[in-house]
């Protein structure tokens, strides 16, 4: 990695990116949270309207939050997939430092200032997530969130999540942006090992706190935890020829343990663990399996 700069950066503008797809009523929530920052200097935000069908265009184009937030609309529906709507946005954004959040979460006040005052010393920064405000305690309690400080590690590098990351506009367009085949997932990952790889200083900003919303149902959770899973190994794959190492055995060995023991078909040992968690875990696995068995390789 490469030394600090000798001056902290200011950015003279930051553009707040959220890639949507029919992403309403959850989208005024997020705008709701945006509006209420404590950061005084001047921010926009753009709306990258990856092909919704539920009147995103009109909803935005008359919005009241509009003149407070310098809200934009961008359509990017050429191409499906968030990384897409990303970079087609960040394409024609004003801003010197882009940070990124999704349509269905909601920024904590301190949110844009603690993450721009990381950024500072960085290329690239991420923030925490949280998931008690949006969820039932249902919820939380299968999906808990790790602690603000410890960041989102991998079996490699630690990552940022595509929810809470932010970039000055040289670091993102060094790197190409967001890898734009990676459609169901994993773009975060593969976007914040190629920071690293690039020599790039990679941060993280406790205080940058968002309000995660997870699955509301089952069924939404197996398919998006199948879709990690797949997209996780994908990025392994791709990243193996650059120093990606194998998922260590007993990671995978814990991991086939949970999904074959705590089934929570099995009346012996459904309370053992939550059967969100036992999603999490099983549907994961089973999507990396699928990419192993697609790609004929192995990733452990």
């Amino acid at each position: 990695m490469r030394d600090f700069p000798s001056a902290p950066r200011t950015p003279e503008l930051v553009s707040i990116i959220i890639p949507v797809h029919n992403g309403l009523p959850d989208l005024d929530e997020q705008l709701s949270g945006l509006a209420e920052q404590d950061y005084s200097a001047p921010f926009e935000v753009l709306v990258s309207d990856n092909g919704s069908k539920d009147g995103l265009f009109e909803h935005i184009s008359g919005h009241p939050l509009t003149e407070k937030l310098r809200l934009r609309y961008v359509d990017s529906s050429a191409k499906p997939g968030a990384p897409f709507a990303r970079n087609n946005a960040a394409a024609v954004a004003d801003g010197d430092f882009l940070a990124f959040v999704d349509q269905d979460d909601r920024v904590h006040p301190q949110w844009l200032r603690t993450i721009v005052e990381a950024a500072a010393h960085f290329d690239a920064v991420g923030g925490a997530v949280e998931t008690l405000t949006l969820n039932d305690r249902n919820s939380a309690t299968w999906r808990p969130a790790p602690p603000p400080e410890q960041g989102f590690p991998t079996h490699w590098m630690p990552f940022a999540n595509g929810n809470n990351t932010a970039y000055w506009r040289t670091a993102f367009e060094k790197i190409g942006g967001y890898d734009e085949d990676l459609t169901i997932g994993a773009d975060d990952v593969d976007i914040s090992w190629r920071v690293q790889q690039a020599g790039l200083r990679f941060g993280h900003a406790p205080g940058a706190l968002i309000a995660y919303r997870l699955r509301r149902d089952f069924s939404g959770a197996w398919r998006q935890c199948l879709n990690y899973g797949f997209s996780y190994a994908q990025v392994c794959i791709k990243h193996r020829p650059l120093g990606c190492p194998r998922i260590p055995v007993h990671a995978t060995l814990i991991t086939l343990f949970i999904a074959i023991v705590c089934n929570p078909l099995n009346p012996l040992t459904r309370k053992w663990i939550p059967t969100g968690l036992w999603i999490l875990h099983t549907a994961g696995l089973l999507g990396r399996l699928q990419a192993n068995i697609q790609y004929r390789t192995y990733t452990g």
